[in-house]
């Protein structure tokens, strides 16, 4: 089956001074990339879960710099580039590390390598002699997985004035694989949203935003092919009035805890004015650490742990009967978690889709709210009905434990029209409804 991955470009829009100065600098223009990708089904009508759709923003890296595109990811760690030698797709150039004079391999054995991995799930390791590397290997809940050297390079910021060069660790990657797609030459191992690499914007030791030592960012994500922005640092009275929620900070390592993800309170659920009977204590981090929420930009859905799922399947079903026709294939699942799918003509789902009830993720002192063309996705590739003049459509909120994970996961595309600030300086994380299109306008980051 092929499917249309949609790869959204959002404009980096980056402070030139620390907190209280007002943004200003050069702006990058958004891109929007699609890119035709095999998928492989380990069942009929079932596909794994991936990040299908992701978040890019161009960066320069190096000296003399080279432009690349790195998915934008505030629930990994690490940013790395896919470098010399390593696959690459068509029209994505790794990066040329021995064409930057300011790269630099870090040695194994170094206090670098021994101490600045202690929050990757695989600490940094010393390669096989008579190798001098410093390795690294990376997983993702996608199955895909990346290894490579630990290095330095230069990160040229160009949104402020003059624009400003800081040095960070990242992974140079030589060998990316995964198990959910095939290239072109049938490899498994396509990248799949044409990106140079990632920039891990969680709260790490080593994500680009401990190392840069950003205090503030915040994006809008405009829905469709519409701009989108990102500031790193104060947003000069730009953004709109917040809704903040607490960070949640839990000190002792717990194994299903992540200490450095954007971790927050899920108070409850609510399908139009119905708030879901789901009990306290399955909203909350129980002992082992499985249950937190985390609000992530690497994502593209949203997914909830099986109880809070199935509560919402229901209530939504139940809510929604007279304007949506359930699908009627108990077997049939989208990317293996989302199974309350539903079939009709894209006119009348279109039209439909107005009137369903709005869902609800209260949050602590925040509401994220999803409504409209946002509840639902239509499936690529799959049709039903006489001449196939139905497309098949899914909740946009999926089961965790069907992904393999152990936690609430707010995903990007709930973001939408939602103005998302990360003030790490005052532990939260603030939510407000945009339009998203007039706020890159306002900013001067169309494209």
């Amino acid at each position: 089956m092929e499917a249309s991955l949609v790869l959204l470009c959002l404009c980096v829009f980056l402070a030139s001074g620390g907190e209280g100065r007002s943004p200003a600098g050069t702006v990058l223009p958004l891109q929007v990339r699609v890119q035709e990708v095999e998928l492989e089904a380990p069942a009929a009508n079932r596909l794994r879960f991936r990040h299908n759709v992701s978040l890019t923003v161009p960066v320069a890296v190096g000296t003399p710099p080279q432009n690349v595109t790195m998915v934008l990811d505030t629930g990994s760690e690490l940013s790395w580039l896919l470098c010399n030698g390593s696959y690459a797709p068509p029209l994505t150039p790794a990066f040329n590390a021995s064409g930057s004079s300011s790269y630099g391999a870090v040695p194994c054995p170094s206090t670098a390598c021994e101490w600045r991995g202690r929050d990757l799930p695989v600490p940094p390791f010393c390669d096989t002699p008579p190798s001098n590397a410093c390795r690294v290997s990376l997983s993702y809940a996608d199955a895909s997985s990346a290894d490579g050297v630990l290095a330095t390079d230069t990160f040229l910021l160009t949104g402020g004035a003059p624009p400003v060069a800081v040095g960070a660790y990242f992974g140079c990657i030589t060998s990316y694989s995964s198990t959910t797609a095939t290239n072109s030459n049938g490899t498994g191992t396509d990248v799949s949203e044409a990106a140079t690499g990632l920039l891990g914007m969680n709260r790490g030791t080593l994500s680009f935003v401990t190392q840069t030592g950003t205090r503030r960012f915040a994006y809008c994500i405009a829905p469709g092919e519409g701009p989108g922005v990102l500031l790193l640092g104060d947003d000069g009275g730009v953004a709109p009035p917040l809704n903040y929620t607490p960070l949640i900070e839990i000190s002792q390592p717990l194994p299903y805890f992540d200490r450095v993800a954007y971790s927050v309170q899920l108070e409850g659920i609510r399908v139009g004015c119905a708030l879901l009977p789901i009990p306290k204590s399955v909203l909350t981090p129980d002992h082992t650490g499985a249950g937190q929420t985390m609000v992530d930009s690497g994502t593209q859905f949203t997914f909830l742990l099986a109880d809070a799922y199935a509560a919402l399947k229901a209530e939504f079903t139940s809510q929604a009967r007279l304007l949506l026709a359930p699908l009627g294939e108990p077997g049939f699942v989208f990317q293996g978690a989302f199974d309350a799918c539903f079939r009709g003509p894209e006119a009348r789902v279109a039209a439909a889709s107005g009137l369903l009830p709005e869902v609800g993720l209260v949050l602590r002192g925040a509401e994220v709210a999803v409504s409209g063309e946002k509840l639902l996705n239509m499936v690529p590739g799959e049709r039903r009905g006489e001449g196939g003049a139905e497309a098949v459509w899914c909740l946009t909120f999926g089961n965790s434990d069907m992904a393999g994970m152990s936690a609430y996961v707010i995903g990007h595309h709930h973001q939408q029209n939602v103005w998302v600030e990360y003030d790490l300086q005052n532990g939260r994380v603030g939510f407000a409804p945009a339009r998203c299109d007039l706020a890159t306008q306002r900013l001067g980051a169309g494209a």
